[in-house]
């Protein structure tokens, strides 16, 4: 029988950048599918900045660790090469959690088949994880008003990006914060972004003055980092700050100090920090708020494609560089 590879959880990562020795690489045979069971192949996998969050050993994390020993948690889309179950035929192409794995035996738990117009990558870039976040976030907790202003910081990213571009839809002046000129001009020369602040190199307080003159009124934040201060010093009254991500802090030693709280009692903001898994019983109904946006052209994005599955360790430094251009997936 054929081998397929899978990669395991082999150790907690040390905080810095993830290295091998965190995995161990893995050759199996290909199963056969029992009753009421399928066999996927996976032909693409996400990469995602939560990915670094499951690997540590958090209790009081929003979803489980991976365990030791464990197939590394991610999302995909892959092919139905044999199955016993009846409610998926051989050769179906199917979407939901697969791991970082070549093949699959699965119940067809959290599997969803996909339109056969949509290609892989538009939807692991936009009706997966990072167009449900977008959307779930912006509209379940950001309540986007015409007229006004947010800021997005990790604009270029997949969840980012897609948050500027609802806002903007929505008649919001929106500005993304990037780490490049290149990511800057592509949020703001292609996706439409009214603004855009590179945080490494520009007076990130000139630059918020400037671009959000009568303050801001929603930020959504994938990042953390010094941004948050700057942008916590213009919240307008009765702002609401969406918390998304933490990049800069995954996997330190000590994560760096927020804001006063002060402010929040005198401009009574409203902070919501959230997770996608909590929502994913309204996957549909985001997807179906979602899908106008996209097929109207609203909606755009970009990937960045690394080959073969062993490639997704390193790849996950990416985050922490933000050397990726656009979505990261995995081909297999």
């Amino acid at each position: 029988m054929s081998n397929y590879t899978s990669i395991k959880l082999a150790a907690r990562p040390a905080p810095g950048p993830i290295t091998a020795d965190s995995f161990d690489v893995v050759q199996n045979e290909i199963p056969t599918p029992g009753q009421g069971q399928l066999l996927i192949k996976q032909t693409h996998m996400s990469l995602d900045p939560a990915m670094i969050g499951w690997m540590q050993p958090d209790p009081e994390s929003y979803i489980p660790p991976v365990g030791i020993g464990e197939v590394m948690r991610s999302s995909g889309v892959g092919t139905v090469v044999e199955s016993k179950h009846p409610g998926f035929a051989k050769g179906d192409r199917v979407g939901g959690l697969m791991g970082w794995t070549e093949y699959l035996v699965s119940n067809g738990d959290g599997l969803n088949k996909l339109p056969a117009e949509l290609d892989p990558e538009t939807v692991l870039a936009v009706f997966a994880l990072p167009g449900l976040t977008a959307t779930q976030g912006l509209f379940g907790f950001g309540d986007p008003k015409e007229g006004e202003t947010i800021v997005v910081s990790g604009a270029a990213g997949s969840v980012g990006s897609i948050v500027g571009q609802l806002a903007k839809a929505e008649g919001l002046n929106v500005i993304g914060v990037a780490g490049d000129d290149e990511k800057c001009a592509w949020i703001r020369d292609e996706l439409g972004f009214d603004g855009a602040i590179n945080y490494k190199s520009d007076d990130i307080a000139a630059r918020l003055a400037e671009l959000a003159p009568s303050g801001v009124d929603i930020y959504f934040e994938n990042t953390g980092g010094p941004i948050q201060h700057h942008v916590f010093d213009r919240m307008n009254a009765h702002g609401r700050i969406i918390v998304c991500g933490m990049i800069a802090d995954y996997g330190t030693d000590k994560p760096s100090a927020g804001p006063n709280w002060i402010p929040l009692i005198k401009k009574r903001i409203t902070i919501r920090g959230f997770a996608m898994p909590d929502h994913l019983s309204d996957a549909q109904g985001l997807s179906e708020k979602l899908t106008p946006y996209v097929m109207g052209g609203k909606i755009k994005f970009r990937t960045h494609i690394l080959e073969g599955l062993e490639s997704s360790i390193d790849g996950l430094n990416l985050f922490f560089t933000g050397g990726n251009r656009g979505k990261l997936i995995v081909k297999l």
